[in-house]
């Protein structure tokens, strides 16, 4: 552990190292839109492709990638793979970071600090 600052422990370099390779997969708008998308519930790979207007062969790679990653499970269903976020955590952090850039660029009205507090942000 690092130093303590203001009541805060620095995080190890291992979990550094994780959270940015996480923020690596989520750099990529293609993977972001995914999880987006995902983070409002399970669908499956064509579905997805539909949504987020991607190839079929290239959303199912990154779909391979965020699963290898750990952020996108999947389970069978009848022939169809269906994808789903398992970690609420990282449901939170891209909704309110894809929340708050919505906000900001006036799309949307941002959520109130209410429901953000609820979702345990």
């Amino acid at each position: 552990m690092g130093e303590n600052t203001g009541g805060f422990v620095d995080p190890s370099d291992g979990v550094l190292t994780e959270a940015a390779a996480v923020f690596g997969l989520l750099a990529s708008p293609a993977r972001l839109h995914l999880m987006w998308a995902l983070s409002q519930g399970e669908s499956d790979v064509t579905c997805l492709a539909d949504r987020v207007g991607g190839a079929l062969p290239a959303v199912s790679q990154h779909l391979a990638k965020l699963k290898l990653a750990g952020l996108v499970r999947s389970r069978r269903e009848g022939r169809r793979q269906i994808y789903y976020v398992d970690d609420p955590d990282i449901v939170t952090v891209v909704r309110v970071t894809v929340g708050q850039l919505t906000a900001r660029s006036g799309q949307v009205p941002a959520p109130p600090v209410r429901r953000l507090r609820e979702a345990g942000v």
